[in-house]
């Protein structure tokens, strides 16, 4: 087989090497190992000659993407997130839309819990204070003083794959967990957690930390703004894995210097990669950039369930994780 004959894909931002190559064996790819980020128009001109393309959170594909992309068959998102996708359109246009569900919860898991313990204790604020020279400051009383995390009340918004590993997590600090989903979990998935299902508003006035890990979405933004978090312990923590824009930044920005919690632990952010300036003046807030999935086992994974995807649709088959299954599902 010549190159010439393999199906073309596009992979929009740098992948391992070593799955680039594996790619190579069966597509003519088109890579950006230089991992330059794609204006619209060069997304929509590359993807106009491509059969699929695996694209990362960074790339919008909506109609006017779509518009000349005639070819195209799938558009893989390297994520479980997919608020990247205009779904209405993709379907509209004959383009089957996948993402990376599973592969990732534990890693997800593990880091929501790690940048709730950073922020209860003040961990990054804590590093500062050291590299500015105030060691020789410490007392009982005056240095970084944290809120517990055992035995307090966690509060979960979004009990999906990710909200229950964080809850199963908080069980082995004692912690009482509460929850609120669209829906309530089955009996024995609350059982599995020890979680018990509240209304946002008795979630918000009861936990002593607040974890979001909710899909974003039209109904989904700005769930928690000034008034939330007026709602919330002046004692309590906010914490965001979930996606940019689920919190008004401005707001939080707002509360956070007025002491209305004691602190915020964002691993995203509204307009992201750019973080509100009132969020970088605050020292109550620890922030991350947008690292939650980042281990190399759990990227390596999530590549190889994109590429999986690609595979079975070019192949004729259903993709393992179709989006928009209703129309495509055989």
């Amino acid at each position: 087989m010549n190159t010439t004959s393999k199906p073309k894909i596009l992979v929009s931002r740098a992948i391992f090497p070593e799955a680039l190559a594996e790619l190579e064996q069966s597509f003519d790819v088109i890579s950006n190992q230089a991992d330059v980020v794609m204006t619209p128009e060069a997304l929509a001109s590359q993807l106009a000659g491509v059969s699929a393309a695996l694209v990362t959170g960074s790339e919008r594909i909506d109609a006017k993407a779509l518009a000349q992309a005639k070819g195209l068959k799938i558009v893989a998102n390297i994520s479980v997130g997919y608020n990247n996708f205009d779904v209405p359109a993709m379907t509209a246009a004959g383009v089957m839309a996948t993402n990376t569900p599973d592969v990732l919860t534990d890693t997800t898991a593990d880091f929501g819990f790690a940048l709730l313990m950073a922020t209860a204790r003040r961990v990054t604020e804590s590093e500062r204070w050291i590299r500015d020279g105030n060691w020789n400051q410490w007392s009982i009383v005056t240095n970084p003083l944290g809120m517990d995390i055992h035995h307090t009340t966690l509060g979960i918004i979004g009990m999906g794959r990710i909200g229950q590993g964080i809850a199963k997590r908080a069980l082995g600090f004692g912690m009482n967990v509460i929850y609120h989903n669209r829906s309530r979990l089955p009996e024995a998935d609350e059982k599995a957690c020890q979680a018990r299902y509240v209304d946002k508003e008795t979630l918000l006035k009861e936990a002593d930390h607040v974890i979001l890990v909710l899909p974003y979405s039209a109904e989904s933004h700005h769930t928690i703004g000034a008034k939330e978090i007026a709602l919330m312990k002046p004692t309590a923590t906010l914490v965001n894995i979930a996606r940019g824009g689920i919190v008004d930044d401005v707001a939080l920005a707002a509360a956070l210097k007025a002491k209305t919690i004691f602190a915020a632990g964002l691993d995203v952010f509204e307009g992201e990669p750019k973080v509100h300036p009132d969020l970088l003046a605050c020292s109550n807030v620890v922030l991350a950039p947008h690292i939650a999935s980042a281990s190399e086992k759990t990227r390596r994974a999530m590549i190889a369930l994109a590429a999986r995807n690609v595979r079975a649709a070019l192949a004729g088959d259903k993709p393992p994780s179709l989006i928009n299954a209703e129309v495509f599902a055989k």
